[in-house]
């Protein structure tokens, strides 16, 4: 999700295969009109906007979709990455999107087909591209499935949030933010939380153990981290200035269900401090096996006057979070 700089809202539907463009003609934070940008997609994922361009990822590849400055529709479509060059189809199938603060390259994160195994790249990676030559590295690996991509604000520095593996019980394996170092190797398969060997491919490759780097900011395991946004809005208090939004999409398979929320990850001087808390909580009504919810947070992004947007893939809803005086409201 994205809003481009006449204040349209611009958002993959991964399950129609489609882009579509909210706008809000009056100014009342509610949508008034809604259209089809592109359609015809395989499990679209990816936005950004690039000197006013649009650019999607979707399984296969990541598109240019040309200028929406004036355009209701899309003016056409063509892939910028080579055949291949996202993985194989199945498994993990979001392919995330960011443009470096210079704009010469983008990133895009390629999760696992499986839960743990051994895969070759670009599965469990965040592979970087030259945006003029194409050119495609390896950014970073061992990634299970890292599902957000944010830099910190006037920074090159490059955050994830990543959802790890299941299997080792409700508390293992935290999912995690950390500030993305390039060339580094983070764990999966073979280690997790650093240096601590996965019980069944620890041993495989006990070098990789060894060279696991540990994440910044452990998350609650299971909870499905999807999104993260750094707040430079200004419409907040200015203590909120630099900190991370994280969504929590909630957990599938927890014996007592996890996530459902919106947290705030605090940041102080530019760097994470290893703490959150809830920011925005309800959706989690009641049960266990299943959780009875009415949404699940899945997508952030800022307007340009600052006010977080929440997109709700359970119910169908974009939430905007605004500050009003004592308390935040949401319309």
């Amino acid at each position: 999700m994205v809003v481009a700089p006449d204040g349209a809202v611009f958002l993959t539907e991964a399950n129609v295969g489609q882009v579509t463009r909210l706008i809000d003609q009056d100014g009342d934070g509610q949508v008034d009109t809604k259209t089809v940008f592109a359609r015809d997609f395989r499990l679209p994922s990816g936005i950004a906007i690039h000197e006013g361009d649009l650019y999607i990822a979707d399984e296969r590849a990541v598109w240019w979709l040309g200028a929406i400055e004036g355009r209701e529709v899309a003016e056409g479509r063509r892939p910028i990455t080579r055949a291949g060059a996202l993985g194989d189809a199945g498994g993990h199938w979001t392919r995330m999107l960011k443009f470096s603060p210079d704009g010469k390259s983008f990133f895009v994160s390629v999760g696992s087909e499986n839960n743990v195994s051994e895969e070759p790249k670009p599965r469990a990676t965040i592979q970087r591209f030259d945006l003029e030559s194409g050119a495609q590295t390896v950014y970073a690996s061992g990634l299970r499935n890292p599902i957000g991509l944010a830099f910190y604000p006037g920074t090159d520095r490059l955050f994830t949030v990543v959802n790890e593996r299941d299997g080792l019980g409700d508390k293992l394996v935290p999912d995690f933010l950390t500030e993305v170092t390039e060339s580094g190797f983070y764990g999966w398969p073979y280690a997790y939380l650093g240096q601590n060997p996965d019980p069944k491919f620890g041993d495989i490759r006990p070098d990789l153990v060894a060279a696991t780097l540990e994440p910044d900011v452990l998350l609650a395991a299971h909870s499905a981290a999807l999104d993260l946004v750094f707040y430079d809005g200004g419409q907040f208090p200015e203590a909120y200035e630099g900190d991370a939004f994280v969504a929590f999409h909630g957990s599938w398979n927890a014996s007592v269900p996890t996530g459902y929320k919106v947290v705030r990850v605090h940041f102080e001087n530019g760097s994470p401090v290893g703490s959150y808390e809830t920011f925005v909580a309800g959706f989690w009504t009641e049960g266990d096996t299943p959780a009875r919810v009415w949404g699940r947070p899945a997508g952030l992004t800022l307007t340009h006057d600052g006010h977080l947007l929440i997109a709700d893939d359970e119910g169908g809803t974009i939430w905007r979070v605004s500050w009003a005086g004592d308390q935040a409201a949401a319309d």
